[in-house]
């Protein structure tokens, strides 16, 4: 091994996280084990999303030296499966620990069938690595409910490499023979043999500084659904290598807004060709929208049947479908918030309201009727606005147990529920 191989050794970590859990109407503790590196001096560490979450209570990390050390959550973001950590520098002066930082490669460099190897902590076996090749340099890979429920994979293509890994490795380097690290591993096919896949290294070098600097990714949102368009050009009287098929539009998005319908075809964004013929070209087109200014104005120009239309709308910021989870013990009732992307892809009317995860049997949520997938809107006379404003009507709950009146959405029909004490 070369010395940049054994010192990029130093730098790969096992992480334990312990974080909060949302479900069945209760709150609860679990615990999980992944990898990660350092990138830095100062003890930043990069890991997988689906490692360490904002859910996390406790993180610790294992060192070269078999030390453990606390850390930090400084930012996450599940659209790219990446998180950054930092070690507890302070306990780490006042132990007397040392560690070494890893050094990123250029992952557009990468070719098939180049010689890589994957390192971390599959199965908890710590400082484990496996050696193969990169099958593939540019493999889309689209997730919508990867990352505990979140959508990850729209922005990026990823590295599909056949060195093992399994589960614990996530979170863990990719790296070259000469120790450069060129990918994230981040998942592998369940029952396949030796299909897995890792963020490539130009993509995590860029969203891992965003998230040093603000703690997460804004990115913007038009609200188009893309699809590819090999062999669909005659139907379209398109030339090869012309335009973004409009597979679908989000309803009530800057988008839909616009005019722009399922069946159009992009031919430029401000100005600018945009090519969609192969799965391959739409997260880059993705990334491009994503990277508009929030609020900017978008120039589209559109091929609608024979005619050319010229379309204007402006970026919203991009949101899950998934919001924050909560759970209100007392009542055995674990909820989640609407957010825009849940309500436009469920065709509510706004994003108010909560949507209960779970009820606990015996418990006033479940006595009073209340299931899974119903959403919360009103509570005595007060609307569910947010999640914060439920938290305080639970406070005063607490505070002072009285029969609640709850207004509910089931199948778009609202209905009256009263939780008792």
């Amino acid at each position: 091994m070369s010395r940049g191989f054994n010192r990029l050794l130093e730098a790969v970590v096992r992480i334990d996280v312990r974080e909060i859990e949302f479900a069945d109407g209760a709150k609860r503790f679990t615990g999980g084990i992944g990898s990660g590196v350092i990138i830095s001096n100062d003890g930043l560490i990069l890991t997988n999303a689906h490692v360490a979450s904002p859910q996390a209570v406790e993180i610790s990390v294992t060192l070269a030296s078999l030390e453990r050390v606390g850390a930090k959550l400084v930012g996450w973001d599940h659209w790219t499966d990446l998180a950054v950590l930092r070690l507890d520098l302070d306990e780490v002066r006042r132990r007397k620990l040392s560690f070494t930082s890893a050094d990123f490669g250029d992952s557009s460099e990468l070719y098939s069938g180049q010689t890589v190897f994957a390192v971390g902590t599959p199965y908890g076996l710590t400082r484990t690595l496996t050696r193969g090749i990169i099958s593939n340099n540019n493999r889309p890979f689209e997730d919508t409910s990867g990352v505990r429920g979140y959508e990850t994979g729209l922005f990026n293509t990823w590295l599909q490499t056949d060195a093992a890994i399994n589960p614990g490795n996530s979170g863990g380097p990719l790296v070259t023979e000469d120790g450069k690290v060129i990918g994230i591993n981040s998942r592998a096919y369940i029952g396949a043999e030796n299909l897995g896949f890792a963020i490539p290294s130009n993509v995590a070098r860029r969203i891992s500084a965003g998230l040093v600097r603000d703690g997460a990714i804004t990115r913007s949102y038009l609200g188009l659904v893309p699809g590819v368009l090999q062999d669909l050009e005659k139907f379209y009287s398109l030339a090869v290598n012309t335009g973004l098929l409009v597979n679908g539009v989000d309803p009530g998005s800057p988008a839909a807004r616009a005019g722009l319908r399922a069946g159009d075809v992009v031919l430029t964004l401000n100005g600018q060709k945009l090519d969609g013929r192969f799965p391959e070209q739409l997260p880059p087109i993705q990334q491009t929208i994503a990277s508009l200014p929030v609020g900017a104005t978008v120039a589209l120009e559109v091929k609608r049947g024979t005619q050319t239309l010229a379309l204007s709308m402006q970026t919203e910021k991009l949101a899950s479908r998934v919001g924050e989870e909560w759970a209100f013990e007392k009542w055995g009732l674990s909820v989640r918030k609407v957010t825009r992307a849940y309500a436009r892809e469920n065709q509510l009317t706004d994003e108010t309201g909560v949507i209960v995860l779970g009820v606990q049997p015996g418990y006033p949520a479940a006595e009073a009727g209340l299931a899974r997938g119903d959403i919360i809107t009103k509570i005595g006379n007060d609307e569910v606005t947010e999640l914060e404003k439920l938290k305080r009507i639970y406070a005063a709950y607490e505070a002072n147990p009285t029969p609640q009146l709850v207004e509910a959405q089931r199948n778009r029909r609202i209905s009256l529920y009263v939780f008792k004490p």
